[in-house]
């Protein structure tokens, strides 16, 4: 009894992980369906949503942090740095990324997604963090990793293939989409191909700004470790939020759009500034502290299971043979690159703990030397 319980707690990351993917895909499908039929702003969706999340987690970081603090957050370097994280995670990001899902499809968003790795290593060599070593197993791996995940992006933007599953109902182009906007609950898909190319384009934008985030905040815990994550996480969420304020106040001048339509808007706005501002990243942080910090990583490409399952299931021409290949292609080079990556830093870490096995034998061994030379 008690190893079956044990087995089942083991099993418990695992469910919740997948759970969190599948309520994120549902999300991204509720919000293309807001934009697409209700006609709602990306730019006023990303504002609205984030005034709300970083409204959520200035009162979560007051209550459970603020008696933590040890170092003020108000100085110059820091300030900058939480500048270009809410810029890069939140600002360019989030209106690219909510930009490129109104002309395109969730399943795109998440083969693009898919492609912060292939970002990630490509600005590490450029930026001369990665060593060129051809002959290391590693290297070769995120090498040929990169090499699959563009060639995956290619296909699934410039290939469509024929539709996985297709409507029994013939009508112009114009009719169905004026009975979609009339009697769609959900929509998946926009339709005409140069929007797809042109969605495609600026979700790759966003993961690649995702990308140059991971690396200032990276290095930000590296500079600042006395400094509380959560502290950090809220102040340049709220800098992310007053940017794109401004941002949407130049590209969404219509009046009319900045007023929610008392339907499905205020509630989906509500729950995805709470999923994606609070329960998710708790939810990350306590599976990678029971399971390592390579566990949350690797169910990303669970998102391409359940878009493609949504998107046979919710309506016909909707979702094409070459979306759903090109976007495991690109998940077979997530998993080439995160294998790369993983034994990197695993050969990093025995390396460090051979070096501090030998550090103390050369302490000792120091001032036995220099007693010598001072007789």
């Amino acid at each position: 009894m008690w190893m079956r319980s044990v087995r089942l707690w083991e099993a418990v990351p695992f469910s919740v992980m997948v759970t969190m993917e599948g309520c994120t895909i549902i999300l991204t499908i509720w919000a293309k369906t807001v934009m697409t039929v209700d006609g709602m702003s990306p730019f006023v969706f990303v504002l609205y949503t984030h005034s709300l999340s970083s409204l959520i987690l200035l009162l979560y970081s007051f209550i459970f942090h603020c008696p933590r603090r040890e170092q003020s957050l108000f100085s110059l370097n820091l300030f900058v740095r939480c500048f270009f994280l809410g810029l890069t995670g939140i600002t360019i990001s989030q209106n690219l990324g909510f930009l490129g899902l109104s002309y395109s499809s969730p399943i795109l968003v998440c083969a693009m997604g898919l492609m912060i790795p292939t970002f990630s290593f490509l600005l590490s060599i450029i930026l001369r963090r990665t060593r060129l070593d051809w002959r290391s197993s590693n290297f070769q791996a995120k090498v040929s990793g990169t090499i699959i995940s563009i060639t995956g992006a290619v296909a699934v933007e410039l290939y469509k293939g024929a539709y996985i599953r297709t409507s029994s109902v013939s009508s112009s182009p114009g009719k169905q989409l004026q009975v979609l906007a009339q009697k769609a609950l959900l929509v998946f898909s926009s339709e005409p191909t140069e929007h797809w190319v042109v969605g495609g384009i600026l979700l790759a934008s966003a993961s690649l700004s995702v990308s140059v985030w991971n690396i200032i905040q990276l290095g930000t815990m590296k500079l600042y470790p006395e400094v509380d994550a959560m502290e950090v996480v809220t102040f340049y969420s709220l800098l992310g939020t007053i940017q794109s304020a401004i941002l949407s106040l130049f590209l969404e001048r219509n009046p009319s759009a900045w007023r929610l339509k008392l339907n499905m808007e205020p509630l989906l706005i509500i729950l995805t500034a709470l999923f994606g501002g609070l329960v998710r990243s708790r939810v990350h942080n306590w599976c990678m502290s029971m399971k390592g910090p390579y566990y949350v990583p690797l169910f990303k490409p669970f998102g391409i299971v359940f878009a493609t399952i949504f998107g046979v299931s919710l309506s016909a021409n909707s979702l094409h043979y070459g979306s759903v290949i090109g976007s495991v292609v690109i998940g077979m080079g997530y998993f080439a690159i995160s294998w790369g990556q993983i034994r990197e830093d695993e050969g990093q870490q025995d390396q460090q703990c051979v070096d501090e096995r030998l550090e103390p034998n050369s302490e000792r061994k120091v001032p036995l030397l220099q007693e010598e030379n001072n007789v």
